[in-house]
């Protein structure tokens, strides 16, 4: 694996998004995970500029959709137009068709909107009047969302949650960070100024590459003991699917490929398991009684399952 190409992206997201290396990285994990994320925070935090800063990093096809409550699934998935010059309808591709997918404040958006993502998320295509359309990968949905403004909002049913590979949130910088963003954001837009730095057939490369990294029989079991303990929990009443062990695993492999390893080591699934975890559990009745966030208990899973010594 070239991991060079990976560490240009970072570094070209990193030119706009200053001090939030973690994110960035995690950015990118999930981008060869083939998974897809959600960014979730207070306003201003820099959510959308990190999609876009992605977007503009790979020389690719990157639409934006900003949901609102009156936006219509054909808005997103795309319309079948009559064709008056050939009388016949002509399938029009909607924004879904294009390598990433930047959904802004997507819990403004009708439940019936939001789940004209689910196929495509899933499976990697759009049916529309019958018909069913392959996207070209690779193709990643980053979608935003504040979590404080709720007036107006629906909230992502589990389902769609479940599709998520990684739920992060961005957070405030620290003070050295924001002076610098004033010199550097004050008298231009470095977002505007980005370039591509990696074509799509080279991401695709990446892709392919993490595919083959080695997880061995027993991290595998450890990421199974994880999802597990969480199904177990008496802090939890919905515990994590089969769908989050595969995306634990796959996160997995892209970590230890931007590390530099052909093979998973147990710290890649704990670094991992909160981002991928959390966002999919349902507190318990007692754990929001005392204010226990689904969070800080997958991390304390992590601390009490038994890591394996084998590679």
């Amino acid at each position: 694996m070239d991991i060079d190409i990976a560490h240009r992206i970072g570094r070209a997201i990193e030119s706009v998004i200053e001090g939030k290396s973690d994110v960035v990285r995690l950015t990118l994990t999930v981008l060869l995970a083939e998974g897809h994320l959600l960014i979730e925070d207070v306003p201003g935090v820099g959510k959308t500029m990190l999609a876009k800063a992605l977007g503009r990093s790979i020389d690719c096809p990157v639409k934006r959709v900003q949901f609102t409550p009156d936006l219509l699934p054909s808005d997103i998935t795309g319309v079948s137009a009559y064709n008056q010059l050939t009388r016949e309808f002509e399938f029009k591709p909607g924004p879904v068709f294009a390598n990433v997918v930047v959904g802004d404040e997507i819990n403004r958006a009708s439940p019936k909107t939001q789940s004209a993502l689910l196929e495509c998320m899933e499976e990697r295509q759009v049916t529309v009047d019958g018909v069913t359309y392959e996207l070209a990968p690779p193709f990643m949905v980053i979608a935003t969302q504040n979590p404080i403004e709720m007036e107006g909002t629906y909230p992502l049913p589990e389902a769609q949650r479940d599709r998520f590979t990684a739920k992060i949130a961005m957070g405030y910088p620290a003070p050295a960070a924001e002076l610098e963003m004033l010199d550097v954001h004050g008298a231009a837009q470095p977002l505007a100024e980005l370039r591509p730095v990696a074509t799509t057939a080279e991401v695709l490369g990446l892709i392919r590459a993490v595919r083959a990294v080695y997880v061995s029989p027993a991290v595998k079991q450890y990421a199974v003991d994880l999802v597990t303990a969480t199904r177990n929990s008496p802090d939890l009443r919905l515990g994590a699917s089969p769908r989050a062990t595969l995306h634990l695993v796959r996160g997995a492999r892209a970590h230890a490929a931007l590390s530099g390893r052909d093979y998973v080591i147990p710290d890649d699934l704990q670094d991992l398991a909160v981002p991928v975890l959390a966002h999919r559990l349902l507190p318990s009745v007692e754990a929001q009684g005392q204010r226990r966030r689904p969070e800080q208990v997958v991390a304390d899973l992590v601390r009490h399952i038994p890591v394996p010594d084998a590679k």
